[in-house]
């Protein structure tokens, strides 16, 4: 099952706690009266534990109990949860909501199915709600407090969905660096992610990429390299609780400090 199969349900929700699990809580509550409406296929709650898939006991809707996830680490709960409530509250910002940024998270992060429809809700629930995007993005900081790999790889899923519609308003770009702020990432970090994503593969400064400068010795760049390429491995990322949904993004990073490894050791002949 996807991680989008496991992030809806109100033991999720409670277990979750916080901002983050009051959203999917609420969510969870309005798709249980959805269901009690005729709005679910009624034979796949019955058969698969829930209304969302997960396998459960006990005539439990939401097919686990409070502190289980459907299987999911809850970082990686936290993670999916926290990517789609900041996409929601980011949509807001320039003040042209449009179905286009949901559409784009399905796109982007392999969203189908059933899962689609609940993806959807939790959106549209973060979208609507009157409270700001501090509180979960603090709840997201103190929940990977450390793992900054992990942390950049939930702000470069949100500089993908900005730029889906091919431009980045700059009241995106501010929400953005506040996020990252609040992350605790500088200024010259959050210009390092910000870059990475927008400028031209043929116009990234390497050694911004590595987060060094251009008066670096090469010893001090190999370490930066090296340091880079172990943090930032998909495999440790998941480890660490990215969902494997969002591997694809995690090599596209990859990628880019092993281009800008090359394009350095060519300039200095290393």
């Amino acid at each position: 099952m996807s991680i989008w199969g496991k992030i809806i349900g109100g033991a999720a929700g409670f277990a979750l706690g916080g901002p983050l699990g009051a959203i999917l809580g609420a969510t969870a509550g309005h798709m249980v009266d959805k269901a009690k409406e005729g709005g679910f296929n009624q034979e796949r709650i019955s058969s698969q534990g829930g209304p969302w898939g997960q396998q459960g006991a006990g005539g439990n809707p939401w097919g686990q109990r409070a502190g289980q996830f459907g299987g999911a680490d809850p970082r990686q709960i936290a993670f999916a949860t926290g990517v789609i409530v900041l996409a929601a509250k980011m949509a807001k910002a320039d003040g042209n909501v449009t179905r286009e940024e949901i559409n784009a998270f399905k796109r982007l992060f392999h969203v189908s199915g059933p899962d689609a429809s609940q993806v959807g809700q939790i959106f549209d629930a973060a979208r609507k709600s009157s409270d700001g995007y501090e509180p979960y993005a603090r709840q997201i900081a103190q929940m990977f407090a450390g793992e900054r790999a992990v942390l950049e790889s939930i702000l470069e899923a949100l500089h993908q969905i900005a730029l889906s519609d091919g431009s980045l308003h700059p009241a995106e770009k501010e929400y953005l660096r506040k996020v990252a702020n609040i992350f605790g990432f500088a200024d010259v970090d959050f210009d390092r992610v910000h870059q990475g994503n927008t400028a031209p593969s043929g116009q990234l400064d390497p050694y911004k990429q590595l987060g060094m400068t251009r008066d670096a010795s090469n010893e001090d760049l190999k370490a930066a390299h090296r340091k880079l390429s172990r943090e930032n491995h998909p495999d440790l990322l998941m480890a660490k609780g990215m969902p494997e949904e969002f591997v694809e993004q995690a090599n596209e990073k990859m990628a880019r400090i092993n281009a800008a490894w090359d394009q350095i050791c060519k300039e200095r002949n290393i």
